[in-house]
């Protein structure tokens, strides 16, 4: 936990209420998102209970699976939720744009929006996954045959379960995780995995605190889990009786009717509220403006929906049960890249989380109190514009002589650390060299250098472009790491020689 993040839980706690640690929205929120709250039974791995899904608060579809232990029910379940996933999936690819690649040369094109899955915790996220490796490899023939809708709905779960890993991608979000990001609470980060106590904390009710209203939340009588677990008393008392009669009235239908009609209103029950705070939580997401970046992230979302889109519709082969070592690290690189570059764009983006970097020296705010705009280095083989700036800040510099900084305002302009002065009364001068994103010209575009009087941020992070890494292929990678085997056996010898 951050020191922001810490003072902020304190403040929340003293406050009664959370505190915002965002000033803008750091997600994108579809106009349509897919909302799903899932329910499993305890004491099977990943066995579906229940789930209600729709696209809006009144609109809420409940799918039950009264016997879960029914190899046949799970695989029935999955086929109706396929009939609501894939078309939901269809009509994000009515429309598509030509995007230019290889620096105009050619051409591609993307989808304009892609589907957006909102599920209550990352243990919702967690059972999407396990159930798109569970149904993407099932055979539509054969031995137990399952609907043909069942693997592709495996693979497009696969596909946002993954998504879900990539640092800043929207496509599957966790509700609880994703207001966390934008709000501190006075409790401790497992507690806020719990969507009713998280919004206790954000919204109470009228005449209750935050804390107040947790306590009340974590109550399975007021609010039950939010999925996938159940509560166990409710496991115990209503769940399994239920379940046993609906096994008992195997062959009397009108019974058989009535269990069933008693086992849907008791899931209903249990997953209505939930449903209600999926809402209720979009809703305080949306009502913050979206960070200037957000749309971009987005963009990268829509491109990979473009991509698993063609892969599926080209016949291409479902996600492996698990990468190879060349694949595996490729992955790994590319999380790691969007998660750093992630973090820049949320500095970038919003105050707040600036602070954080302020705090900890890898940033710092000063006014502008000299500002050379017309200044040229002549000393290198031709001549060129480097303006000089002096700030004069309050806050510790700990960054070195030549080293390179950025202004979130100014993205392309690189400034050069050339002194650092300590003052007496305890504030510091910085005397900057700025280069790029001033035009071309020993003359600066016009509010391309800062002026005298303007307050600043200036930051080592970057969004200058990375290249990624190289790897082996999988020819060249050994055999102890998946590659082709490495030796070679022994030749016979030749008749003549024996």
């Amino acid at each position: 936990m951050s020191t922001l993040r810490a003072l902020a839980a304190a403040q929340a706690v003293a406050a009664g209420v959370a505190q915002p640690v965002a000033t803008v929205r750091h997600v994108h929120l579809s106009a349509r998102p897919l909302v799903l709250v899932p329910l499993t039974m305890a004491g099977e791995a990943n066995a579906p209970l229940a789930a209600m899904v729709g696209t809006a608060p009144g609109r809420g579809h409940l799918l039950v699976v009264p016997q879960p232990r029914n190899r046949d029910q799970r695989f029935g379940f999955a086929a109706a939720l396929a009939d609501i996933l894939l078309p939901y999936i269809d009509t994000h690819r009515l429309g598509s744009e030509t995007v230019a690649v290889d620096r105009g040369k050619d051409v591609r094109q993307r989808y304009l929006d892609a589907p957006q899955l909102v599920v209550p915790n990352p243990a919702g996220v967690t059972f999407l996954r396990l159930l798109g490796r569970a149904t993407r490899f099932r055979r539509i023939d054969g031995d137990h045959p399952v609907h043909p809708s069942v693997p592709l709905l495996g693979r497009w779960l696969t596909f946002l379960a993954e998504r879900a890993e990539h640092p800043g991608s929207s496509t599957l979000l966790a509700l609880s995780s994703a207001l966390s990001l934008h709000w501190a609470t006075g409790q401790s980060a497992v507690e806020d995995l719990h969507l009713p106590a998280l919004l206790g904390w954000i919204d109470p009710p009228s005449g209750l605190t935050g804390a107040e209203a947790a306590a009340r939340a974590e109550d399975p009588a007021v609010c039950p889990p939010a999925g996938p677990a159940t509560d166990p008393d409710f496991d115990n008392r209503l769940l399994a009786p239920a379940i046993e009669a609906y096994a008992e009235a195997d062959t009397d239908a009108p019974a058989r009717a009535d269990a069933y009609a008693e086992l849907e209103r008791l899931l209903r029950d249990q997953l209505t509220p939930t449903w209600d705070l999926m809402w209720r939580g979009l809703g305080l997401l949306r009502a913050l403006p979206p960070g200037a970046r957000v749309a971009g992230r987005w963009t990268g979302d829509r491109d990979a929906f473009t991509a698993h889109a063609a892969h599926v519709d080209e016949g291409g082969a479902p996600q492996p049960s698990r990468d190879g070592a060349v694949a595996a690290a490729t992955r790994l690189h590319r999380l790691e890249r969007a998660a750093a570059s992630y973090a820049v764009q949320r500095a970038y983006d919003d105050p707040l989380v600036m602070a954080e970097y302020r705090l900890t020296g890898e940033a710092f705010v000063g006014e502008v109190v000299l500002a050379d705009a017309t200044r040229v280095d002549d000393t290198g083989r031709r001549p060129v514009l480097r303006p000089r700036l002096q700030l004069v800040t309050t806050e510790p510099v700990l960054v070195p002589v030549g080293a390179n900084l950025y202004n979130p305002a100014r993205p392309g302009q690189k400034a050069r650390v050339v002194h650092v002065t300590p003052t007496a009364d305890g504030k510091t001068e910085v005397v900057l060299e700025l280069s790029g994103g001033m035009g071309r010209g020993l003359t600066a575009s016009p509010g391309s250098v800062p002026e005298v009087g303007q307050r600043l941020c200036y930051t080592t992070l970057s969004e200058a472009y990375v290249p990624s890494g190289t790897f082996p292929t999988v020819e060249e990678t050994p055999w102890t790491h998946g590659g082709p085997p490495t030796y070679d056996p022994p030749v016979a010898p030749d008749a003549a020689e024996m």
